[in-house]
């Protein structure tokens, strides 16, 4: 891998319908010692801009918040390619409305209570299944961020090898998040942003500019970066940030397979920071 440069640190709350209210939110940064140094973030309103920030040139890792991988479960079931790229291409041939519609009648076909299949990191992670199409539509954010990611030319750990100097990551801000407080701590609608989850917003960041977070690792940031943080009630700039920092941790491990567990499954992929267990007792999220 390239060495002579300097890797930035990227992430990347997303959206399968980027517009001015709810844009594509990206945090951008880097290594300084082991802790994260957070340098801005930026919005892109459009598919336009954001495909052409995808195409920057690295050397860079970033962390993505939408799943990877579809459930190799429902992927056998559909008679859908089983190795990735063929499988996303696949995906993005059907398109979003008929995508949706395979997606509906595989669901009906199974039974109540297990109408949606998961992949092994969504159990510890707690993630919405990827064929989960409304709140939050996880899927749509599947056909159309993984995509995208291949037309660029990037590289997935375990998944897909491109461009050695632009790694991307699959990540979930709600796995950290929940680790370092209780209850909700953003929403998308006016009437539910409370004080409370302002607080929780709070003390999420106050936990990442200290060593009181699952990283290892502080956040360092200028003051008026963290109080956007903390009074964005949608979360989406927190969440970015959140993706940074597993990106960081991901990319602090990059001897030992980032992080990742050796057997990654080549359909469903991994989230980074998530334990590899077998055994668990919490169900993911429907």
């Amino acid at each position: 891998m390239p060495t002579s440069a300097p890797w930035r640190i990227f992430g990347v709350d997303f959206t399968s319908s980027p517009r001015a209210r709810k844009p594509i939110t990206i945090a951008a940064g880097h290594l300084q010692g082991r802790d994260f140094a957070l340098q801005g973030i930026e919005e892109h309103r459009e598919w336009e801009s954001y495909e052409t920030w995808l195409r920057e040139p690295g050397p860079w890792v970033g962390g993505f918040d939408f799943p990877f991988g579809l459930p190799r479960e429902a992927v056998i079931d559909l008679a859908w390619p089983q190795t990735w790229a063929a499988l996303v291409l696949h995906c993005r041939s059907l398109g979003r409305e008929r995508f949706r519609a395979e997606l509906d009648l595989y669901r009906q076909s199974r039974q109540p209570g297990n109408r949606y299949a998961h992949r092994a990191a969504d159990f510890p992670a707690r993630s919405h299944s990827p064929l989960k199409l409304v709140n939050p539509p996880v899927g749509l954010m599947f056909i159309e961020g993984v995509p995208r990611l291949i037309d660029a030319g990037i590289s997935v750990p375990g998944l897909h090898a491109a461009d050695p100097a632009r790694i991307a990551f699959e990540a979930y801000p709600g796995f950290t998040a929940r680790r370092m407080v209780g209850g909700s701590y953003k929403n998308d609608a006016a009437a539910k942003q409370t004080p409370a989850r302002k607080r929780a917003r709070k003390a999420i960041v106050d936990g990442l500019v200290s060593t009181r977070n699952p990283f290892g690792f502080s956040l360092i940031a200028p003051p008026s970066l963290l109080a956007s943080m903390v009074n964005d009630a949608s979360g989406d700039r927190l969440d970015a940030v959140l993706c940074a920092m597993q990106a960081a941790w991901a990319w602090q491990r990059r001897q030992d397979n980032y992080g990742l567990p050796a057997d990654i499954d080549p359909l469903e992929g991994w989230i980074a920071t998530v334990p590899e267990i077998k055994v668990i007792s919490d169900q993911p999220q429907e």
